[in-house]
């Protein structure tokens, strides 16, 4: 993997984001998704392939919006980068995990929607709750 790689996950939350703080106080929440890739036949049916799971870490504001708007269920779309971790156990058996730190996190829309708050950047709701910046077409 390369520092540049970057993935697209689309699945579903399997339990509420766990937002928690480092000693120096910066947010961060951990996120578990399973992404059930489907296959459409011939005939028009869908096969379901097999799920797989993936830990998902999301830092700062981005943290605490994803707390505050997400729950168990939701299905999200992830854009981040993944990172290798190991770790030898109390046994001395060494584990090895890949997650995501996610730069983007948001809901897909495709079978729910969303109302969407505009932050001032501070994580803070701004004051109009609308976009100021001019459409970008």
């Amino acid at each position: 993997m390369s520092e540049s790689e970057r993935v697209t996950l689309v699945g579903n939350l399997t339990a509420d984001p766990e937002l928690r703080y480092t000693p120096s106080g910066l947010q961060v929440a951990n996120l578990r998704i399973a992404v059930t890739p489907r296959t459409r036949q011939e005939d028009g049916t869908w096969t379901q392939g097999e799920t797989s799971f993936h830990g998902v870490t999301v830092w700062r504001d981005q943290a605490e919006h994803a707390a505050e708007s997400l729950a168990k269920g939701a299905r999200v779309i992830v854009v981040g980068r993944p990172k290798q971790r190991t770790w030898t156990d109390a046994d001395g058996t060494e584990h090895q995990v890949t997650e995501v730190d996610a730069e983007e996190l948001g809901p897909s829309l495709r079978w729910a929607t969303a109302k969407l708050t505009r932050t001032n950047g501070s994580g803070r709701k701004a004051s109009s709750g609308q976009f100021n910046e001019e459409p970008p077409f």
